[in-house]
């Protein structure tokens, strides 16, 4: 079994649909439009591959980020700076693999190379124990709950502080930035506004 992590590529996201939509009522579905604008404008977004095959995918976005959903805007409307889980998704045919957590570490290197906080909703109804309990035991915390407007369902708003953030913030970005490394690059998205909370305290 070959296992690859990698950039989501535009010719990706009929796979990506596709594996979002048969995933069930934990995940939301969506549209080739709204996949399209996640694709536009998401800090990450990666697919897992095995064996060539896409079997999972995450997308993440920063505070600034051009993003509607009400779960984003309940931390932008409390935290400067972060990165925010919209969504993983891992094929039926692929769970039980591990792929989840490969997604979450990876995606925590990402996080705290750039900011205090990895957020993250899950869904409380219909419950979940599983779900609950993997990011209980990778360290996330409950900040909150809502009810989701548009669909009555209540989430669970959950951050994971990032310990390693201080040490990065001092020691790279107040002194002009994170050295020029590839593994050390986002993702090429549309320009945007500066972002002075990226180095704000935690």
């Amino acid at each position: 079994m070959s296992l690859a992590l990698r950039d989501a590529r535009e010719n990706d996201l009929d796979a990506v649909l596709a594996i979002n939509n048969a995933a069930g009522p934990g995940i939301l579905p969506m549209d080739g439009a709204q996949l399209r604008h996640l694709f536009g404008h998401a800090d990450y977004f990666r697919i897992a591959e095995l064996d060539g095959r896409a079997a999972g995918f995450l997308i993440a976005f920063r505070e600034l980020a051009d993003h509607d959903s009400p779960n984003f805007r309940w931390f932008t409307d409390r935290y400067p700076a972060f990165v925010y889980i919209d969504r993983v998704v891992i094929a039926g045919n692929m769970r039980g693999r591990g792929l989840g957590r490969v997604f979450y570490s990876d995606v925590h290197s990402f996080a705290e190379l750039r900011v205090p906080l990895l957020a993250c909703e899950v869904f409380l109804e219909p419950p979940n124990d599983a779900v609950v309990l993997f990011h209980g035991t990778y360290g996330f915390r409950e900040l909150g709950q809502q009810v989701m407007p548009g669909t009555g369902r209540r989430v669970s708003l959950l951050g994971k502080e990032l310990c390693s953030f201080p040490f990065v913030r001092d020691t790279y970005l107040t002194q002009g930035g994170l050295p020029d490394l590839p593994w050390l690059r986002g993702r090429e998205v549309p320009a945007r506004a500066p972002r002075p909370a990226a180095v704000a305290q935690g």
